[in-house]
């Protein structure tokens, strides 16, 4: 299993979806990020992390609410929003960043 470290280290965007399992905007995020997957297909990844299993990452980038998405590029946290954002929405941010 790949570490998160490494895979928000690539040159592709990787949008960072926290979430966790009992939220309810979080589950309204799932469709969302599988439509937005569709649109843009290998250009950006799209990892989630459930912050009930991973406190610590959690804790690490100050995630308070969810669901909040970050896009990490090179490593470096490039956008940070929180709450149900639409897939063009996401989209618009990610491709600031091929």
């Amino acid at each position: 299993m790949e570490k998160f470290e490494e895979i928000v280290k690539s040159e592709k965007p990787v949008l960072v979806d926290f979430f966790a399992t009992w939220c309810g905007p979080c589950k309204m995020m799932h469709p969302i990020l599988e439509e937005l997957h569709s649109s843009i297909g290998e250009k950006a990844r799209i990892i989630t992390v459930d912050i009930d299993k991973n406190e610590g990452l959690a804790a690490a980038y100050r995630v308070q609410s969810v669901p909040t998405l970050m896009i990490f590029k090179n490593g470096e946290l490039k956008w940070r929003e929180t709450g149900v954002h639409s897939a063009a929405d996401l989209e618009a941010a990610l491709k600031t960043f091929y």
